[in-house]
């Protein structure tokens, strides 16, 4: 037996034997803060046994490169446009380094969570692990609360956390930590129903779905009711004909517990585009995380909340639309409610990050993928928003196009433009991801002569607008954003950030488009409108490229601001991103935050499938995949639609 003396001595050697060198080598510091955004409240303690998917983000070991190279592929003018890259180029750009890998592992390792238990992205840049809330409070030394919106939506997360000192320059981002992130929807109609963000609707009468070939656009659109037959008939796709299929491909996203309804679809498709009704029942489903893929009749409580007018709205445009691509829809699960319980707590974890894990991990992810949710920016991290959006880079790299609505508030919504710094200051609401620089994002029109910024006094729709707080100018808006800020003459100084990304890039219809849901024929509203519909036309583009033996287009973001591709546009000049209880930016002729370059113009001709004469670019003057500054104006010249 061992007296007291011997039993601590040998304690102390022991634990001195066997303790982690990370201990020894480094103390905690906090790593990130977060303010609770104003509408969130702390409720009570997380439940200790409540699980958390937890996402590590390691730091990437050539970020820079892989930017070099997306900006190369993406340039109608660079020698290797179109040579996008594989996915184990991808991966080998942005790898950890050996030193990062090892150094987190140890740090898991001490804290008992071995690799065995972890799961990787494909790059191993990402590290999942599934633990209770105790194990990761001790892991990041931090206490998560149960967290309740105005909305009565519920959130497992924390405001601060920490790590390691050594490891703050490994160890990019972890999630659900502190993004306050709800995954609004963008559309909305004419009655607002609780529970469904800002989505509405309003029943409307059945729109004739057919007409004459060469039928005009005044024969055949009402601002009331806008149809795929108006919609095909405004852009020019009306008599186009699919080529390339079986080589082709578009996708949509759902989150938030939305579904795709091939019954509602299959209606749809009935009365607007009869020769693709079968593809309600042919468009393939992705589940990722458990999401939802719901056929079944809407219970009561989902008609309330208007649950899937979204998912209705974006595969019934896109199918209308893009017929006969193949469709993907990406179902992912992880939606932010918490039901109140403290012992069956439901899952919290932030589902972002799981979609763009999945399709990086897919070769044969589609060519252009549309997304129509978003959040105010300033209540996502910034560790994070830069993480998810270096992660929508390494897509475009592989040559996909991702669309993503602008907002439905435009400057922001009335009532809540202000600052989640502590400070209360009167500021507009830029959102994520529209903010992101590799992306593209999309804001929403209305009527047809003329074709306006889009705004809907009865439900408070107006097109998203903004400037990041979080995300630089990209060096591709350097002529034409400085321009239109100059123009304003101080208009709104103070409220938004001038040398920050601006968006929207382009835009659509997005008014009173005719759906089917729940059987019912409805009339909605949004950038989830838009978003879909941008995405269907370049899909079509992408396919008359791929039969006339061109590459898909990519990431347009340099095409359409370097190399004329916003000529291929039709300029919005009236209407303005109302919010935050004025006016908003306003359209204006040329690029303008509110409807980017404009609407497609005669998408499957002329500039859209570069057969024009491109500018010399300054982008390549130097190495290789180089990005440079460019310097000077270019004039652009707009298309208008006659």
């Amino acid at each position: 037996m061992f007296n007291s003396l011997s039993f601590v001595s040998l304690f102390f050697f022991v634990s001195g034997a066997f303790s982690s060198p990370v201990k020894t080598r480094s103390e905690y510091a906090v790593k990130e803060t977060h303010n609770v955004p104003r509408q969130w409240a702390k409720v009570f303690r997380a439940p200790a046994t409540h699980v958390i998917d937890l996402k590590i983000a390691l730091k990437q070991s050539n970020f820079d490169e892989l930017e070099r190279q997306l900006y190369a592929v993406s340039d109608p003018s660079h020698p290797k446009y179109g040579q996008h890259l594989r996915i184990d180029e991808v991966n080998e750009l942005v790898k950890p380094t050996d030193e990062t890998s090892e150094l987190v592992h140890e740090w898991l390792q001490d804290n008992g969570i071995s690799r065995d238990s972890c799961s990787y992205s494909g790059a191993k840049d990402w590290i999942s692990v599934s633990l209770p809330v105790s194990e990761v409070e001790r892991l990041l030394d931090t206490k998560y609360h149960v967290y309740r919106h105005d909305d009565g939506m519920q959130l497992v997360r924390t405001p601060a956390w920490s790590l390691p000192i050594h490891l703050h320059d490994h160890i990019n981002a972890i999630q659900p930590t502190n993004a306050f992130m709800r995954g609004e929807k963008q559309a909305r109609g004419a009655v607002k129903h609780q529970n469904i963000g800002r989505s509405t609707h309003m029943k409307i009468a059945d729109a004739a779905p057919y007409a004459a070939p060469d039928a005009s656009v005044a024969a055949v659109c009402n601002t009331s009711s806008v149809t795929p037959l108006c919609l095909r008939t405004f852009y020019q796709t009306l008599n186009y004909t699919v080529q390339a299929a079986d080589k082709n491909s578009v996708g949509l996203t759902d989150y938030l517990g939305e579904s795709n309804n091939r019954s509602d679809t299959y209606r749809f498709l009935s009365q607007y585009r009869p020769e693709a009704v079968q593809a309600a029942y042919q468009f393939k489903v992705e589940q990722i995380a458990g999401g939802p893929d719901e056929q079944t009749q809407e219970t009561p409580e989902e008609l309330a909340a208007g649950t899937s007018i979204e998912g209705n709205l974006d595969v019934e445009t896109i199918l209308s639309e893009s017929y006969p691509t193949p469709l993907t829809a990406y179902s992912t699960g992880g939606s932010p409610p918490f039901i109140n319980s403290t012992s069956t707590p439901t899952n919290t974890n932030e589902p972002y990050l799981v979609w763009v894990e999945r399709v990086l991990s897919d070769a044969s992810a589609p060519n252009v993928i549309s997304t129509s949710y978003g959040d105010d920016e300033q209540t996502v991290p910034l560790s994070y928003a830069t993480t998810v959006c270096n992660k929508f880079a390494e897509l475009g790299a592989r040559g996909k196009t991702l669309m993503f609505s602008s907002g439905d508030s435009g400057v922001g919504p009335t009532g809540a433009c202000v600052s989640n710094d502590g400070k209360n200051t009167t500021k507009f609401l830029p959102s994520f991801p529209s903010s992101c620089p590799f992306i593209t994002t999309v804001g929403a029109t209305q009527n047809f002569t003329p074709e306006c910024a889009a705004y809907n006094p009865r439900n408070r729709f107006a097109s998203g607008s903004g400037f990041s707080n979080y995300f630089t100018r990209p060096d591709y808006q350097s002529e034409v954003v400085p321009a239109y800020i100059d123009g304003l003459d101080g208009l709104y100084d103070g409220l938004y950030n001038k040398t920050g990304r601006a968006y929207p890039d382009i835009s659509a219809q997005g008014r009173a488009f005719a759906i089917v849901w729940n059987g019912t024929n409805l009339q909605v509203d949004g950038t989830s409108a838009s978003t879909p519909l941008a995405a269907s036309i370049i899909t079509l583009v992408n396919d008359a490229r791929i039969a006339a033996n061109k590459k898909p287009l990519g990431w347009l973001n340099p095409w359409l601001y370097t190399q004329g591709g916003g000529e291929a546009f039709t300029d919005i000049t009236c209407g303005s991103a109302i919010g935050c209880g004025v006016a908003g930016f306003p359209a204006k002729e040329g690029w303008d935050p509110v409807t980017g370059f404009g609407t497609p113009g005669d998408p499957l001709t002329g500039i859209f499938l570069l057969e024009l004469p491109l500018r010399p670019s300054r982008r390549h003057e130097g190495p290789v995949g180089t990005p440079a500054r460019h310097s000077g104006a270019v004039q652009h010249c707009r298309r208008t639609r006659g």
